[in-house]
């Protein structure tokens, strides 16, 4: 069985500190994550051993052990030593001796033995295999045992198509699930593609009493006829009288949310923008803030000329 120098699976230094542990653990697993690497199982078992080492060195407790116990073990490996020899139950009192016990609760337990889950043989020799079972019993000796430690439950995400309309007004959906479970999801204002929307405890039960995982609903906004959307800014075409291009006028524009009226200056170009402030959609975060929203104009050209007026148009073609 191999020490593990979890220090050195990190690239960090024996004493460094809880944020330099965090920056690099965080730092090397965007590297190796299977979900950026599709599915290369070298990445994965990388990433498994930095999530070990990342699990011991960032509780302090774990870190402690590991200093006083690791390296211990690093030595009685170096000498030849075989695992099952090397006494992991350091400060257990000889035969004879006076014990006291006491029961520990689900967390101390977690504290003291970690989670387990798909760890290396060194930890979970370093810190515990399974949960310990009722012990003691003899003369004047008092029974205890260690309770199960309460886990979280798992999140889980689900995906959800809203449309535009829907991302500005936000909106509720109801969800079912196989169980006949069902859940009230509130949209927010303001979600785009890519938007993770949190319901707290709404995910996978937990173990042994523990709180449930949460559910995250990954938002997809549909495309819509009128509108591009460009972050929180809405793009739209509208067409406009060739007369009111040339001459100027008002024209309306009709918003997401409602209707204004645009001013068009005489002799207007073919396909100028005008930017309409605070009509495009809301700031998720802050949905009091509006993006805005920016309206191209095209000519419409008129059709179906009648004789009288192809005659006016040459007219003026031959007077410019």
């Amino acid at each position: 069985m191999e020490y593990k120098d979890y220090y050195s699976i990190l690239g960090v230094d024996r004493k460094a500190s809880p944020k330099e542990i965090k920056k690099a653990f965080r730092k090397l697993a965007r590297e190796y994550h299977p979900d950026v690497n599709g599915g290369d199982e070298g990445a994965a078992d990388k990433f498994k051993e930095l999530s070990e080492a990342h699990e011991v060195l960032s509780d302090p407790e774990k870190r402690k052990q590991y200093d006083q116990f690791g390296s211990a073990w690093q030595h009685h490996q170096g000498t030849g030593g075989r695992p099952e020899d090397f006494n992991w139950s350091q400060g257990q009192p000889p035969p004879g001796g006076s014990q006291t016990y006491r029961n520990v609760s689900p967390e101390e337990f977690e504290e003291l033995f970690g989670t387990q889950g798909g760890y290396s043989d060194f930890f979970k020799n370093l810190f515990g295999g399974a949960a310990r079972q009722k012990t003691g019993g003899g003369a004047g000796g008092q029974q205890f045992h260690y309770e199960a430690p309460s886990r979280r439950g798992r999140d889980i995400e689900h995906p959800m198509q809203v449309t535009l309309a829907e991302a500005f007004h936000g909106s509720k959906r109801m969800l079912e699930w196989e169980d006949g479970r069902k859940i009230e999801a509130r949209i927010p204002r303001g979600v785009r593609t890519g938007s993770r929307v949190r319901l707290k405890r709404q995910g996978q039960p937990g173990l042994n009493g523990g709180a449930p995982g949460d559910l995250y609903l990954i938002i997809e906004v549909l495309t819509d006829a009128r509108f591009e959307r460009d972050n929180e800014d809405l793009r739209t075409t509208v067409p406009v009288d060739l007369f009111v291009m040339l001459l100027g006028g008002k024209i309306a524009v009709a918003g997401i949310d409602r209707t204004v009226n645009l001013d068009i200056p005489p002799e207007t170009r073919n396909g100028r923008v005008f930017r309409l402030r605070g009509l495009g959609m809301p700031r998720m975060k802050r949905p009091d803030e509006r993006g805005d929203l920016y309206v191209t104009v095209e000519a419409e050209l008129p059709r179906d000329l009648k004789a009288g007026e192809k005659a006016l148009v040459e007219k003026w073609k031959n007077m410019r």
